[in-house]
């Protein structure tokens, strides 16, 4: 993202840009600092949850991915370099919280995104985290 799109966000009515990117990914990309104090002069909530492409299904990325979206002022923009990674990072997470994964994944593809290539490990992970969610009630 340049400065000018944060400004045309704040006018499309975005609340929260939540960053996906890594610092330094690309040349003369901006940094999460940078994005940080344009965020706030566009009168938009900012977020850094960096997410390197191997990692976007990784706990320790998932995790603070969903607490931020959970926290997050609606409406939200996710942001990496193409949009995939932000894309199935949200997937993910949605399913994770108990959205349909099939409904995910229409919403993804209607977004401009396919990611039938990662069907099986989003739902794996949504399996994972209903079967520990059945655990801890049981526990309690």
């Amino acid at each position: 993202m340049s400065p000018a799109d944060f400004v045309e966000a704040a006018r499309l009515g975005f609340k929260t840009i939540i960053n996906n990117r890594p610092d330094g990914e690309e040349p003369g990309q901006l940094t999460a600092r940078e994005e940080t104090s344009i965020s706030r002069e566009a009168g938009i909530n900012y977020l850094h949850v960096p997410a390197a492409k191997h990692e976007v299904l990784d706990d320790h990325v998932l995790e603070p991915f969903s607490d931020a979206l959970a926290t997050a002022e609606l409406p939200v923009l996710l942001h990496c370099r193409s949009g995939l990674r932000s894309t199935i990072m949200w997937v993910a997470a949605s399913v994770e919280n108990g959205m349909d994964l099939d409904v995910a994944l229409a919403t993804a593809k209607a977004a401009g995104q396919n990611l039938e290539a990662v069907r099986e490990e989003i739902a794996e992970r949504g399996q994972k985290s209903s079967t520990s969610a059945v655990r801890v009630q049981a526990a309690a």
